[in-house]
């Protein structure tokens, strides 16, 4: 092992120009900056193609079991309240219980929502350090075949989408600004503007790689490990500048749909949740990206859903109160209600023979299995969408839950990932979910 003579000091290694990568190792944080810049197009044969797409949707103040899971496994997919908005849609998805990430007692009773698609242990707490999301897994291999490598949305700015060296990557909370991105073209100016950042980025990143190879030299065998890791990230991210200059140049699709106007009233949470969902639906139609999250945010105050006078975060923590419960009966079955309107667009949506949403799967649930305990075991998911052969509720043991991410090892591998782990997986793969 080669010891250096003394300490090496990490703001030397990086001065200068590079000053600004500080954080290098985090570099996938760069990605949705890269993305805004280039959302839209699609090659002219992506359709005949049928590429496969990813969507995770998470629900922070979770939903009521009882109003969901039905009594037995053999039960219709209509018997609850909330899987009645989902009738329709029967044929389309499976609903799981008995499914949880191991370890998630966090810094506060919703810490676990940071790690619902990461699956790391007790978030929050001491010494904690969140690990790459299941998205950005995916990005890092098909994301290159789109404009926007991905994309992290949300209705209240907090992110679903965690880069390898665990960092959250902002999310995108305004349909408006979504919708310039995605389909409004710049002028020749900007255009040439952000060509020019993207070759500053290049050369940043070129002085960085420069420096960290010298660095190699002087370290033992497990730093060198760790700097191979850091120099794959410079590598795949300067791949992603140098597509992102093409796209830059290609036209953006052209859709015929009027551009959103972002909702003003914050407590229209429903109304802010549908828009994103459309935008959502065109995202994947013109192949601007094949990757997607979608944070569902709660309030701290009344929703604006009929029939609701009460703040919705402390209707979550009902205590079994009926009338608490009966109120949030209310605003969660709103949601499933825009959800299924967002199932049906995918549906409508005829791509090679087959619709949209048989291409994409669809994650929908929640990091809470039961939100007035703060309780993050048996957790609502609902797989849609994918090819899957659906139509059932899949009870696992709801004592010693199945791992949430062996069911994350079989959406990436649906995305060509070549991976028999992720997280805290301990199967390639769950009961129920089975290709049609």
């Amino acid at each position: 092992m080669l010891i250096p003579s003394r300490p090496l000091s990490r703001r030397q290694v990086l001065r200068g120009t590079a000053a600004a990568f500080v954080g290098l190792p985090l570099l996938e944080a760069m990605g949705p900056s890269v993305g805004r810049r280039a959302l839209g197009a699609t090659t002219d044969n992506a359709k005949d193609n049928a590429p496969k797409r990813f969507v995770a949707m998470c629900a922070g103040l979770g939903f009521h079991g009882p109003h969901l899971f039905p009594d037995r496994d053999d039960a219709d997919l209509t018997s609850t309240p909330y899987l009645s908005q989902l009738a329709e849609h029967r044929d389309q998805f499976t609903l799981f219980s008995g499914l949880s990430h191991p370890e998630q007692q966090g810094n506060n009773g919703h810490a676990s929502e940071m790690t619902w698609l990461t699956s790391a242990m007790r978030p929050g707490l001491a010494g904690f350090r969140n690990s790459i999301s299941l998205d950005q897994m995916i990005a890092a291999q098909v994301g290159l075949e789109t404009r926007f490598p991905f994309l992290a949305l949300s209705t209240s700015g907090r992110s679903l989408s965690w880069t390898p060296s665990g960092v959250p990557i902002p999310a995108v909370a305004s349909p408006a600004k979504l919708y310039q991105s995605l389909f409004v073209e710049g002028d020749a100016k900007e255009i040439e503007a952000e060509i020019r950042n993207l070759r500053r980025g290049r050369s940043i990143l070129d002085t960085v790689g420069g420096k960290a190879e010298t660095l190699e030299r002087k370290l033992g065998q497990r730093d060198r490990q760790k700097l191979g890791e850091y120099l794959d990230s410079v590598r795949q991210l300067e791949r992603r500048l140098q597509q992102s200059e093409g796209w830059v140049r290609r036209p953006k699709p052209h859709v015929d749909v009027d551009p959103p106007k972002d909702v003003q009233d914050k407590n229209d949470a429903i109304e802010r949740q549908r828009l994103i969902y459309d935008m959502i639906v065109l995202a994947l139609q013109t192949d601007s990206t094949r990757t997607i999250t979608f944070e569902l945010g709660g309030l701290n105050s009344v929703p604006k859903v009929e029939g609701v006078a009460s703040d919705w975060h402390g209707l979550s923590h009902h205590g079994k109160d009926p009338a608490k419960i009966d109120e949030l009966k209310l605003i969660e079955q709103a949601e499933f209600k825009v959800f299924a309107q967002f199932l049906s667009k995918l549906r409508s949506i005829d791509e090679s023979g087959r619709s949209l949403l048989d291409h994409t799967a669809v994650l929908f649930g929640s990091n809470l299995g039961n939100a007035s305990a703060h309780d993050w075991h048996n957790l609502p998911i609902i797989m849609a969408g994918g090819g899957y052969r659906h139509g059932k509720y899949v009870a696992h043991d709801a004592a010693r839950n199945t791992p949430l991410a062996n069911l994350f090892v079989a959406m990436a591998q649906h995305m060509g990932i070549e991976t028999d782990q992720f997280g805290s997986s301990s199967a390639a793969g769950i009961r129920g979910l089975e290709k049609a």
